[in-house]
């Protein structure tokens, strides 16, 4: 037998294949979703209340990009929901109601804000327009960025291991055991 085909055989070997499949898979679902949404943000969870009742903290939100001002104004009405990098600090996404269009942008709200909140939105800035809401499930990304969260990760990746490798492992170490006791006793000694 080939070093391949016992390496094959091998649990471990089987496991980080499986592995490495699994991640493969989610890194081509990742990229064709981007390709296909037309944004480096396809997938983002609500932060904050903001835009309560529509959107809550801990939410899903499928973002379409691939559009600038104008196309919003033209194509969508005014009240969709897009997304956009905060005027005085691009790394933080917004999440607001379009109310008005203005010839320098689009202006925004949140609707739980009161009055003075309004942002006027460039093409620049725009990251795109929300067509899609998935409730709760983006309480999972907003838990792992928090200590908590990543303990219990950890300890659901620990569990998995446990009962995974180390417990069949002893399972089968105690079937051996048992096994040459058995043999030990009917008086037959494995070579």
């Amino acid at each position: 037998m080939s070093k391949l085909k016992r390496a094959l055989k091998n649990e471990y070997v089987k496991s980080a294949v499986f592995l490495a499949i699994v991640l493969g898979c989610i890194g081509v679902f990742w990229l064709g979703l981007r390709a296909y949404l037309r944004t480096d943000y396809p997938l983002l969870a609500v932060a904050s209340g903001s835009m309560v009742p529509t959107l809550n903290v801990g939410d899903l939100i499928v973002v379409q990009g691939g559009l600038n001002v104008n196309d919003v104004i033209a194509e969508y009405e005014t009240g969709d929901i897009v997304v956009f990098h905060k005027p005085r600090n691009p790394d933080e996404l917004i999440v607001h109601r379009a109310v008005e269009s203005k010839s320098d942008g689009l202006v925004t709200k949140g609707d739980h804000n009161s009055s003075p909140d309004y942002w006027t939105v460039t093409d620049e800035e725009l990251v795109g327009k929300v067509v899609s809401i998935v409730p709760y499930v983006g309480w999972i990304p907003l838990k792992v960025h928090e200590p908590i969260g990543m303990a219990i990760i950890l300890l659901v990746i620990v569990v998995l291991i446990l009962l995974e490798f180390v417990i069949p492992a002893a399972m089968e170490k105690t079937k051996a055991k048992k096994s040459a006791q058995k043999a030990t006793d009917s008086g037959y000694e494995p070579q």
